[in-house]
C-alpha cells in the first residue's frame, strides 16, 4: 500500500505538515559506503525556491540516518532516513477547509479516510513525501555507478521553450503542466519479465506514485498507432543487439534490450492555481467561488526531474538485483 519493491524495497512514510517525512529502504546490499554528503546532491535540486515558478517553502531536508549504517557503510538491514518539517504555514490549510481543490485529492481524502486525514499541505498526498523517494535513488543509483539516469524538462505547457511556456502561465496567473523525458544508458539486456513485470509495467506503476503525474509512454509512444510495421521496427545492427532506431525506448517483449531506455512523463497544471474558480463548500452544500491562499509550484514539472531519476533508479536497482547484477555484499 505505502511500499514498492521485491529485493529493493521502499516505504515512505510522514505527512506534509507532520513532523517528518522519511523512507524505509530494505534490500540495499551491506559494505555499501553511505554518508548524508551522498544523498545531498539529488536532494538540493528537489527543493524548492530554486527558479522562477516553484515554492517559497524551504526546508533544510538534510537526511538523518536512523538504521542501517554503522561505521559508514550499509549493514544489509533496513535504512530508515527521516527529514524534518519546520518550515510549514498550517494556518494557509485551515482556512480554505471548507473548499476541496478541484483536482486534488482533498474530496477523496474526506470520502476514504472518514475525515480523520491530515489536510494540512495536502498531508501524505503531498509531494513532500517525495524527498524519501529521492534519498532513495541517490542511493540506488551509488549502486548503479555504470548505469546513467537523466531526465529534463521538455515541454511546459505544451512548449519546447521552457522559460517562454512559464512565463505564459505567469502572465496568466494560473498554473500549468509540463512534459519530462527519461533517458537511461548501461543497462544490460534482459531486464524485466514479459507480461505483469515488464519493465514498462514497472516503471508505469512506480512513476504514479509521482504526484500530479498523468501520463506515461516509452519510445515513440502514442506515436507509434500512426505509424506502419516497416516504419516502426528497430532494425537489429549487431549481436549486441544495438538497434538502428529505438522507437521500442529500449525494451522489447517488457524486457530490456541493451538499447537507451527512453520514457516520457506528462505532469499535470497544480490543482492550487491561483485563479479563482469554483468547488464545493462542504459546510453548507452550495457551489461558490474560492481561490487558493499559500505556498504552492506554478509548474510542479520544474522540480520534478530529479524525482522521476529517483523512482527511475529505484525500479532498476529492484531489477538488477533480481538478476543478480548487483550483489548482496558489496567488497
Amino acid at each position: 500500500m505505502n511500499s514498492f519493491g521485491r529485493i529493493f524495497k521502499v516505504q515512505i512514510f510522514g505527512e506534509s505538515h507532520g513532523e517528518c517525512v522519511g523512507i524505509t529502504i530494505d534490500g540495499v546490499p551491506a559494505g555499501l559506503a553511505l554518508a548524508e554528503a551522498d544523498l545531498l546532491e539529488d536532494l538540493e535540486r528537489r527543493k524548492g525556491g530554486k527558479q522562477k515558478g516553484t515554492t517559497p517553502r524551504q526546508e533544510a531536508d538534510y537526511p538523518i540516518f536512523k538504521s542501517g549504517i554503522f561505521n559508514g557503510k550499509t549493514t544489509g538491514f533496513p535504512i530508515t532516513i527521516l527529514f524534518e518539517n519546520n518550515n510549514t504555514r498550517s494556518e494557509d490549510y485551515a482556512k480554505q477547509r471548507s473548499f476541496p481543490r478541484p483536482s486534488h485529492a482533498d474530496w477523496v481524502a474526506h470520502q476514504k479516510f472518514g475525515g480523520h486525514e491530515d489536510f494540512r499541505g495536502g498531508g501524505h498526498f503531498s509531494a513532500r513525501l517525495t524527498t524519501g523517494l529521492v534519498a532513495a535513488g541517490a542511493i540506488a543509483k551509488k549502486l548503479m555507478q555504470e548505469i546513467s539516469i537523466h531526465a529534463a524538462v521538455v515541454e511546459v505547457g505544451g512548449i519546447a521553450n521552457v522559460e517562454e511556456g512559464l512565463q505564459r502561465a505567469i502572465d496568466a496567473k494560473d498554473s500549468v503542466g509540463g512534459l519530462i523525458e527519461c533517458k537511461v544508458n548501461g543497462l544490460p539486456v534482459g531486464l524485466g519479465e514479459p507480461y505483469f513485470d515488464s519493465v514498462e509495467s514497472l516503471l508505469a506503476h512506480a512513476m504514479f506514485a509521482i504526484p500530479a503525474v498523468r501520463g506515461i509512454e516509452f519510445g515513440t509512444g502514442f506515436a507509434s498507432a500512426r505509424m506502419f510495421g516497416l516504419q516502426h521496427n528497430d532494425a537489429i545492427e549487431n549481436t549486441e543487439g544495438k538497434t538502428k532506431t529505438n522507437h521500442a525506448g529500449g525494451v522489447v517483449g517488457g524486457i530490456t534490450n541493451g538499447n537507451q531506455l527512453v520514457f516520457r512523463l506528462a505532469i499535470k497544471p497544480t490543482a492550487s492555481t491561483p485563479k479563482e474558480q469554483q468547488s464545493l463548500n462542504w459546510d453548507n452544500g452550495l457551489v461558490e467561488d474560492f481561490s487558493i491562499k499559500g505556498r504552492h509550484d506554478l509548474c510542479v514539472a520544474l522540480r520534478a526531474p530529479v524525482i522521476v531519476e529517483a523512482v527511475t533508479a529505484i525500479v532498476l536497482a529492484d531489477c538488477m538485483l533480481l538478476e543478480q547484477h548487483i550483489p548482496r555484499v558489496i567488497k
